[in-house]
């Protein structure tokens, strides 16, 4: 059917269309589809590209509204409140000097020069803001013209004019306006300020011009915004219950581990953590056993010859450790991958030897600038549970599923749900050639799209070797973390020649994928220590049982069932001290002992023991046989819920 010049059919993302009057913008068809209250049509995909609401659209358009449910309506929405933070302190504060004011996850924040302010600010920023936002002003795109129209437009901001200076002079400059306040910026934007329902300002922190340590001081404020104020609420509530759940905390408080000026980014694992951790590396061995991966260890540190080979000290130089002996340069490896090429190489394969699946538990060291160091979240030393699978082409498809599937093994294993990213080349500083990363971008999309698994792409954000899916986990409470990698790599088998023989004799070049499923074991530990807020699943947790003594004389059956448990590798401890019932109970709670068992007169008569959880559910008596076969199925089985509480 010919449509006529005054409509336009316009698709959507369910596949149907819908008919417009011809010269209708994305504003337009947000109206006709009733998609107009605060968190709805905040910008539109057309075509792929997100823009603004006041773009015309055209016949066969394929547009997406995007919400605030939307990653991309978050980032619209969020960079459009930044600048009404910058509007307001240019209100409060005329001569301080705008710079850039990105969005970032969970809201946005502001650089200013030239501007002091403190905690006690935050209340008549945000009433300015408010202000703004009731003022409701359409955000206006204009075109600037020339760099140096756009440089005479901002001759008064020395860092805007750096900005427009740096900026690709084939792509046109763009600038928003609302209300008095105009600032340089490529979009999109709300289509009005309405939209912003609630709003906070957060913190306020330095932060060098251009994130270098020899620029310019500069006062960041960090602020969040939403379209409604129950979700501000309820952020700010997820925030609280964060607070509760640091791992920085938690972590001394239950004497985990430790950090030290003496070795900054690089923690001290105390026994209790070790208990974990020995729990995370058995579990973690068991895989490679169950999915033949063998396992090696590498040198900690090779020579500069070997990271040069690699690409890695042209590459990744500022991010190494290095050392110098007998006139040679060596680096402290930050990637496991190059030993494991040498590894390979040390002997003659076949095709009948593929897949083989290599793994190494690294101790891996990276330079990570001390401001971004961040418990076992962000460290300098750590280790991966890192693979290495060598294979024929025509097996990419096959192990990148076996991959998928022992991941979603693993992380169903700790409660964690979770979702994929496929990262794809960088525009810059990148090896292999452009029919490699072609080969092993679309080797990825397809075992991503036939495990049926959806996942987002990030244009850009590879590694410089290969493309990437990303696994990004969902805590207990709503959270996501990124930690799980798998990579697909043509180049390094190419840059150290590795080989095997196939089926006809030729010698051809093998394929490998590089994976990390904990990624980093000691930001997984935080994450887990975050998730479980402390209270570790039986399998895992360093003070499975407790025993409480009422008075001395029941201390030799305390010690008695103790050493019982302990035969059955148990982590079971007696607390004989003189405090009251009452005491030790909050101290076990306290300490997060899982089982806490009280032997006072009665229970030492019956050979029993009085039972309670972490809880506080007092289970009364219960007979020490029954109680052993119970754990012991909890631990064998890993199970996240215990069988004598549904609340764990």
């Amino acid at each position: 059917m010919i449509t006529p010049d005054r409509f336009m059919q316009i698709k959507l993302k369910d596949g149907s269309s819908v008919e417009l009057d011809a010269g209708s913008t994305a504003l337009d068809l947000a109206k006709k589809l009733n998609q107009t209250g605060p968190g709805q049509g905040l910008a539109a995909s057309i075509n792929g590209a997100t823009k603004d609401l006041a773009t015309p659209l055209h016949d066969g358009d394929a547009v997406i509204l995007w919400t605030f449910d939307d990653p991309e309506g978050k980032e619209v929405f969020w960079h459009t409140s930044a600048h009404v933070l910058a509007q307001a302190i240019l209100r409060l504060w005329p001569e301080a000097k705008p710079t850039i004011g990105p969005p970032i996850e969970n809201g946005f924040y502001y650089d200013f020069a030239n501007l002091t302010i403190s905690d006690e600010d935050f209340p008549k920023i945000e009433e300015t803001m408010k202000a703004i936002v009731n003022e409701n002003y359409k955000s206006q795109r204009e075109e600037l013209g020339s760099a140096e129209e756009a440089i005479k437009l901002f001759e008064h901001n020395p860092y805007k004019v750096e900005l427009i200076k740096s900026f690709d002079s084939s792509q046109p400059l763009t600038g928003y306006r609302q209300g008095e306040f105009f600032d340089l910026c490529r979009g999109p934007h709300l289509h009005n300020l309405g939209k912003i329902k609630a709003l906070k300002v957060m913190k306020t922190s330095g932060a060098y011009w251009r994130g270098d340590a020899k620029n310019e001081m500069l006062t960041r404020i960090y602020a969040t915004s939403y379209p409604d104020r129950k979700q501000l609420t309820e952020y700010l509530d997820l925030l609280e219950e964060a607070k509760k759940r640091d791992h920085k905390v938690l972590g001394p408080k239950l004497d985990l581990f430790s950090l030290k000026e003496e070795a900054p980014g690089m923690p001290f694992i105390h026994p209790a953590g070790m208990i974990v951790w020995n729990q995370l590396m058995e579990y973690c061995r068991e895989t490679f056993w169950e999915n033949d991966y063998v396992e090696i260890k590498t040198p900690t540190m090779m020579t500069r010859e070997l990271w040069e080979r690699s690409g890695h000290w042209a590459n990744y130089r500022q991010n190494m450790f290095t050392v110098q002996a007998e006139e040679r340069d060596f680096a402290i490896k930050p990637m496991n991958c190059p030993g494991g090429m040498l590894f390979f190489r040390s002997h003659v394969h076949s095709y009948r030897d593929l897949p083989m699946r290599v793994a190494e538990i690294g101790n891996v060291h990276r330079f990570e600038p001390s401001g971004a160091l961040s418990g076992l979240l962000r460290v300098r030393g750590f280790h991966q549970d890192d693979a290495h699978i060598f294979m024929r082409p025509s097996q990419i498809e096959s192990e990148i599923l076996n991959v998928l599937n022992l991941a979603n093994e693993i992380y169903t294993l700790f409660g964690l749900s979770y979702h994929l990213e496929l990262s794809t080349r960088p525009e810059k500083n990148t090896i292999g050639t452009d029919e490699d990363w072609e080969n092993a971008t679309n080797g990825l999309r397809g075992a991503l799209e036939k495990a049926g698994r959806p996942y987002r792409v990030n244009e850009g954000d590879g590694a410089f070797y290969g493309p990437k899916i990303d696994f990004h986990f969902r805590d207990a409470i709503g959270r996501t973390w990124q930690c799980g990698t798998v990579q697909l790599d043509m180049a390094l088998p190419e840059k150290f020649d590795l080989e095997y023989t196939e089926e006809d004799g030729s010698r051809r070049r093998p394929v490998m994928i590089h994976r990390a499923l904990f990624g980093s074991i000691e930001r997984f530990f935080g994450v887990l220590l975050e998730h479980f807020a402390g209270r570790f699943p039986l399998w895992l947790s360093p003070r499975q049982i407790r025993i409480l003594t009422v008075a001395d004389r029941h201390i030799p059956f305390a010690q008695e069932l103790n050493t019982q448990f302990r035969k059955q590798r148990l982590h079971s401890t007696v607390d004989s001290t003189g405090e009251s019932i009452s005491k030790k109970v909050r101290n076990a709670q306290l300490d997060q002992v899982n089982y806490i068992l009280t032997i006072g007169d009665r229970e030492q008569e019956h050979g029993t023991a009085a039972l309670r959880t972490r809880d506080n559910v007092v289970h009364g008596e219960v007979q020490i046989n029954d109680f052993l076969q119970k754990v012991e199925e909890e631990r064998r089985g890993r199970a996240l819920v215990s069988p004598f509480t549904s609340q764990q």
